[in-house]
């Protein structure tokens, strides 16, 4: 039997925590950037409201999925995919997102305040960055439990 809190488990638990504390951070609290989301008088109540929206989804998720890894009883396995896939939905809907007509990675107003990384914004970076040690994870837990099974 395998350590609860083994690399693949703490990995996912990061993401889990960066997910839920992230958009709540950028959007509505360090001004650096929330004076372009939350605070930014050119966005009307609706759009505001879809950011919140966003914030309280994605601490949501993040949340369910820190409850998922900390529980012991059922497949351990199993819930670890299952956070992981869940901590994935808010970054990996990033990228489809922009196939919506009007949408942009920043507002253009912010060009010289917008930090790029590698050619992509830091927010797409972030979540490519997220979405691999997600999927490393899932990997390294699915590679031993193969393992596990094969010495049982």
């Amino acid at each position: 039997m395998t350590r609860h809190w083994n690399l693949p488990r703490v990995l996912v638990a990061l993401m889990a925590a960066e997910t839920a504390l992230g958009a709540l951070l950028f959007d509505l609290v360090l001004h650096d950037t929330a004076h372009e989301h939350m605070f930014n008088p050119a966005w009307s109540p609706h759009a505001k409201f879809h950011d919140a929206q966003y914030i309280v989804t994605s601490l949501a998720l993040g949340l369910l999925a820190l409850a998922l890894l900390t529980g012991r009883r059922g497949d351990t396995h199993a819930r670890l995919l299952w956070a992981a896939g869940i901590v994935a939905v808010p970054w990996a809907s990033m990228f489809p997102a922009l196939l919506f007509p009007g949408t942009a990675t920043y507002d253009p107003e912010f060009r010289n305040e917008t930090q790029f990384v590698l050619g992509l914004h830091g927010q797409m970076f972030m979540a490519v960055v997220t979405l691999a040690i997600l999927a490393l994870a899932a990997f390294l837990a699915s590679a031993r439990r193969r393992r596990e099974r094969v010495a049982a």
